[in-house]
């Protein structure tokens, strides 16, 4: 009898390596007269899910599409099948063979695959088990790497302008500074971080007293520091928001933060609340005054005091009369006003807040607004995938082609920021160019809202699958499209993540 073998290591532990699963597997067919022609593979990968498993997503995909010549998959056990949260997932995989006339079969298991209701209930036992062992696993894991954050560990991430990464071995020796993209090799290492480079040290105080004492904003700072031709730490330009992200940082006062967002079970990135926010102070050497860092994050926080609709129109009407026009440009120079992007999140656009207080601008500002504000987006963007991809496990390096980026050593990206326009009839359209002309692997297309302020959501668009470097996106664009479409980067962060030798099961 013709059968399949589906065979899966996360690679928690050598037993469970995908020959030893083989071999059991090959001892399993000859007891019962099964013939393997074909196998599918997962290696090195989570069982919490099936996305990223292209094995076993293969095998239901050749299943349900007619494409198989056998009647019968085997498997080591039911973990392997999968670690799922919700037992009623493998359950349903395991259904979709089912109803193809195609049996999946447990050959390490010691109930009989045979149907009979006590072997359904203890496969539903077995199931629950295994979704439960990475909860509990996740939970022994997490309570791991509080513990090395209380004690003054850096768990992940860049350092930061004006840091670096120091590692240092389980007798608390120091054994160098870790460069962007390197990675501790033995277990019982650790990261803490240290001070930068002394001109980067001095640079990130002036950073702090311009802003509490001389009266700089975020703009101005990065305008200044653009203008010296100075980069981040990441070798990028300056924005607003990454000035934003020193000035409250804790870990320039020694504080070793934690817990801000989780990744738990292979779910939805989450925002946390700060009440459960990992804290350990005094983990690093301070490199600002705790009293400079705090007179910043009181300006911030009465900045970001919500006002009213009164107050803020209010302002507006103040800023028209000294300047005698109105302009993005000059609401965001102006320190005792919100951004222009707080004007039009509250009142639709800014046109309605300048008809509110009776301006009427000779031209359409909007357009150059909001080209300057993708052009700043476009950097965060990339910042941000550079740190997430950091962040699990994985590593980027700039291409040989300006705004290029590599991922792994392995496969190209390019960032393209596509703006919303409405037309005429009200509908939502997104012109999209391509950089075909460097030919990336992969175009990350972030869409955006239609008030141009936030990220609607993103498409993955690989270039092999492209056949136009020009595309015009509708709000639905039909499966050839769409089936690119993401409601954020959780999926490239899967694609970049790196699973270290003792990973989750």
């Amino acid at each position: 009898m013709a059968a399949a073998q589906y065979v899966r290591m996360s690679t928690e532990h050598q037993r469970y390596s995908t020959e030893n699963q083989s071999d059991e597997i090959a001892r399993y067919a000859d007891e019962r007269g099964y013939e393997i022609v074909r196998t599918y593979s997962d290696a090195g990968k989570s069982g919490l899910r099936i996305e990223g498993r292209a094995g076993l997503s293969q095998l239901i995909d050749d299943i349900e599409t007619g494409q198989t010549n056998f009647r019968t998959v085997l498997v080591y056990d039911v973990s392997r099948w999968g670690r799922f949260q919700d037992a009623d997932e493998s359950a349903y995989y395991e259904y979709i063979c089912k109803r193809a006339g195609i049996s999946v079969e447990y050959c390490a298991e010691q109930f009989e695959n045979d149907g009979s209701p006590v072997s359904t209930i203890v496969k539903g036992v077995k199931r629950a088990m295994a979704g439960e062992y990475s909860r509990e696993l996740s939970q022994k894991v997490f309570a791991g790497q509080r513990r090395l954050i209380e004690l003054g560990y850096r768990q992940g991430g860049a350092p930061g302008f004006g840091l670096r990464r120091m590692l240092i071995d389980e007798a608390g020796r120091t054994k160098g500074v870790l460069s962007r993209g390197e990675h501790k090799s033995i277990q019982t290492d650790r990261v803490t971080l240290v001070p930068g480079p002394a001109e980067e040290v001095a640079l990130v105080n002036q950073i702090f007293q311009r802003f509490v004492g001389g009266g700089w904003n975020e703009t101005d700072i990065a305008a200044d520091l653009n203008n010296r031709s100075i980069l981040t730490d990441l070798g990028r330009a300056w924005t607003p928001s990454v000035v934003r992200q020193i000035l409250s940082n804790e870990k320039y006062i020694g504080n070793n933060l934690w817990n801000r967002r989780s990744f738990k079970l292979k779910k939805r990135h989450v925002q946390n609340d700060p009440d459960t926010w990992i804290r350990s102070e005094g983990a690093f050497e301070a490199i600002v005054d705790i009293e400079l860092f705090k007179s910043a994050a009181a300006i911030i926080a009465a900045r970001a005091k919500q006002l009213s609709d009164e107050e803020m129109l209010e302002g507006l009407k103040n800023a028209l009369e000294q300047n005698g026009f109105l302009s993005g440009f000059v609401i965001n120079e102006a320190k005792s006003l919100p951004s222009s992007g707080a004007y039009q999140h509250r009142f639709g656009s800014l046109l309605r807040a300048y008809s509110l207080v009776g301006f009427k601008p000779d031209r359409d500002y909007r357009y150059i607004e909001i080209n300057r504000r993708l052009r700043r987006l476009h950097s965060d963007v990339i910042r941000d995938i550079i740190t997430g991809t950091e962040a699990v496990g994985g590593d980027v390096s700039h291409g040989h082609q300006a705004d290029i980026l590599t991922i792994n050593g392995e496969f190209s990206i390019s960032i393209v920021i596509a703006r919303c326009m409405q037309t005429g009839a009200g509908a939502y359209r997104w012109n999209i160019r391509l950089n075909t002309g460097q030919l990336p692997d992969l175009s990350i297309v972030v869409r955006m809202d239609q008030t141009n302020q936030s990220p609607l959501d993103y498409y993955l668009l690989p270039t092999f699958d492209m056949n136009t470097s020009k595309l015009r996106l509708s709000e639905n664009n039909g499966l050839s499209l769409d089936a690119f479409r993401h409601e954020d980067l959780t999926q490239f962060f899967a694609m970049a993540e790196r699973t270290p030798i003792l990973g989750v099961a």
